[in-house]
């Protein structure tokens, strides 16, 4: 049977993919990068430097090579290069957390039901059988969301100010009492929580064809090209959350105009106008902006609010909207 000591040293090898054996500076030359961009690499990847010590292996090795052959290639230059990589990396470190969080769940339980004799055990368990399928998946899930980014960028068009900014509708989801609740739920019962309305939430804006940009624990910022089928989006937020007894109330901002993507989030007027919308909502309601409403027909009915001063807005008449009773879409 293995020390504790042997079964983290094997849990570090089989997800780093070999012993540590090299330096910063071993690491960067056989890599084919000088010392100074190895260490721009490490950090745009978001790891520290680690000076002379014992700290990479052949997979970093590869890294490092892949990166300098991309370079020298003159395919990508220098810079972009970089900020792919920087992508890369503040990607992969959530994504990383999340996982390890999801994760302590399932090592408890095999610990709990005999499967494990200890949690590093049942750590070094999945990271045997379960983490190279995993790879595997992360690798598929990422070109299927490359490939539909690519078609969004190309269904814009051609000209670079039409590749730098779209006109879109912009929905900003966000849970009632969500200070007070977060006082009075204990961290496992609020993460549970947390998780549930971002998990729900994703999966009512995907099943409508929108996009979820980021989740803020409390709140989701989504995006998506229609405003009518954004505005079903917020209802069906709105209906779907509220009549479940495990989650508080729900908000949703709408505001429809032209944002910016860039580095993964958007960033115009209508993200922060929907954001400032769904903070005057009242709980179980959708407000939207005077151009979202411009779009929708029959199947909605609208009632313009007093207008009320909205920080970096001045004073603006928001929009209730609901759908029609009765009313049956072809």
């Amino acid at each position: 049977m293995m020390s504790r000591s042997e079964l983290r040293d094997e849990l570090a090898r089989l997800i780093l993919g070999g012993e540590l054996t090299l330096t910063s500076s071993e690491v960067a030359d056989k890599g084919g990068l000088s010392l100074e961009d190895g260490q721009r690499l490490w950090r745009a990847l978001g790891f520290p430097d680690t000076g002379e010590a014992i700290a990479y292996g052949d997979p970093d090795v590869s890294a490092v090579a892949t990166v300098a052959a991309a370079i020298e290639s003159g395919v990508l230059d220098e810079e972009t290069v970089f900020r792919i990589t920087r992508a890369l990396g503040t990607t992969m470190s959530r994504l990383a957390d999340w996982q390890v969080s999801t994760l302590v769940d399932q090592v408890e339980h095999d610990v709990e039901g005999g499967k494990a004799k200890s949690r590093l055990g049942a750590a070094v368990s999945l990271a045997t059988d379960a983490a190279p399928g995993f790879e595997q998946l992360m690798i598929y899930a990422w070109r299927r969301h490359l490939a539909a980014a690519a078609a969004r960028i190309e269904a814009l068009g051609a000209a670079d100010e039409e590749l730098l900014s779209t006109v879109v509708t912009v929905g900003f989801a966000d849970l009632s009492r969500f200070t007070s609740l977060s006082n009075e739920l204990d961290d496992s019962t609020l993460g549970a929580l947390v998780e549930n309305f971002e998990t729900r939430c994703t999966d009512i804006v995907t099943a409508h064809g929108g996009r979820v940009v980021k989740t803020l624990g409390d709140a989701v910022l989504f995006v998506i090209a229609d405003a009518p089928e954004g505005t079903r989006t917020a209802l069906d937020l709105v209906s779907q959350i509220s009549s479940r007894d495990d989650m508080p109330d729900i908000r949703v901002g709408l505001a429809t105009g032209s944002a910016i993507s860039r580095l993964g989030d958007v960033f115009g007027p209508p993200v922060n106008l929907a954001a400032r919308l769904s903070h005057v909502a009242r709980s179980n309601r959708v407000l939207i902006d005077g151009a979202t409403a411009a779009t929708l027909g029959d199947e909605f009915d609208t009632r313009t609010l007093p207008p009320r001063p909205l920080r970096g807005f001045g004073n603006v008449s928001p929009i209730t909207v609901t759908e029609r009773r009765g009313f049956r879409s072809r």
